[in-house]
């Protein structure tokens, strides 16, 4: 062979090699549907893409995300679901009990990944161990937990007998009920204040403190998670001691939380969705729950809120901000 036709031949293969080859399948995208005004606080998106990184998924290489969340409030929802499913992502991944029904009415092939609050009272799984359908994910328990924070309070604060109850309606009813029937336990009454719209939260603790409440429940809610700065400074300005879902809110200057870490849901939540990506359906991926639930306080909020913290909560606490 001449070298012109060898050299020519090598041009040509150069040219020609991929469309000979085929083209290269495009990345997997992950259609995330946020219910907040703004996007997921620290650690959340962090610890989603930690662990995708460590199962052989890194964004901008073989995977991208498509993030959506509620800029103008949850009316908002329905569109950014569509507008999800128009761009035909790989899976959806949603939070709360809300956003995964939006999702299963934008498709009903594509896998969903949810970190529901009560998946199956929402009746968005009929059954943990077999989620049938296009969906699978995460269950936080909330109905259970939102009533042992009122244990929580009552035991931080002995002298607590009328407690108000923050509620976004959207993740249904089931925290209301557990609630209640613990609050008849502890013999505290409790008046549930329903949240639709970041106005709601500011008129809220207006009521509580004409009501004569002694604390603040905060029910589980990707909603009402995202607006925790407002109610860190209406409890201290009302002098209303308060419990939160998540220890960065006690970090933050809440004072009080009870519940799993939300770090390790989110790493969660990127195992389950790269089983997904390899090839598993929903249907054979069982609804998993929180191992482990922390018990956070911080210090220098009870003595503003002039709270003696009891040794019992002291010794019990997995965590202590000052």
């Amino acid at each position: 062979m001449k070298r012109r036709d060898f050299i020519g031949g090598i041009a040509l293969s150069t040219i020609a090699g991929p469309a000979l080859l085929g083209a290269q399948p495009a990345a997997p995208t992950i259609g995330v549907l946020w219910p907040g005004s703004e996007p997921p606080p620290s650690p959340r998106m962090e610890s989603f893409r930690l662990a995708l990184r460590q199962l052989g998924f890194l964004e901008g290489q073989n995977l991208a995300i498509e993030l959506r969340y509620a800029r103008s409030g949850l009316h908002q929802l329905p569109e950014l679901a569509a507008e999800l499913a128009r761009l035909k992502v790989d899976v959806f991944v949603t939070f709360g009990d809300l956003t995964p029904k939006l999702a299963q009415q934008a498709t009903e092939r594509t896998p969903i990944v949810a970190m529901s609050d009560d998946i199956v009272g929402a009746h968005l799984v009929s059954s943990l161990s077999h989620p049938e359908r296009n969906i699978t994910g995460l269950t936080i328990m909330s109905p259970t937990l939102s009533a042992k924070r009122l244990e929580v309070l009552q035991e931080l604060k002995p002298s607590i007998k009328r407690v108000t109850a923050l509620w976004d309606p959207t993740t249904g009813a089931s925290q209301v009920g557990y609630t209640e029937q613990a609050a008849k336990s502890l013999n505290i009454e409790l008046r549930v204040r329903e949240i639709r719209a970041r106005g709601d939260v500011a008129e809220s603790y207006e009521r509580a403190r004409d009501d004569g409440a002694d604390a603040i429940n905060i029910f589980a809610s990707p909603f009402l998670s995202a607006l925790y700065r407002e109610m860190i400074e209406l409890s201290e300005q009302y002098q209303l001691p308060a419990i939160y879902q998540w220890k960065e809110h006690v970090e933050a200057g809440g004072l009080v939380s009870f519940g799993p870490n939300l770090a390790s849901l989110w790493r969660q939540a990127g195992t389950i969705v790269a089983k997904v990506l390899k090839g598993a359906t929903p249907a054979e991926i069982p609804i998993e729950q929180p191992t482990k639930f922390e018990l956070a306080v911080n210090t220098r909020t009870a003595n503003g809120l002039k709270i003696q913290l009891p040794p019992t909560i002291l010794v019990r606490a997995d965590e202590l901000f000052e």
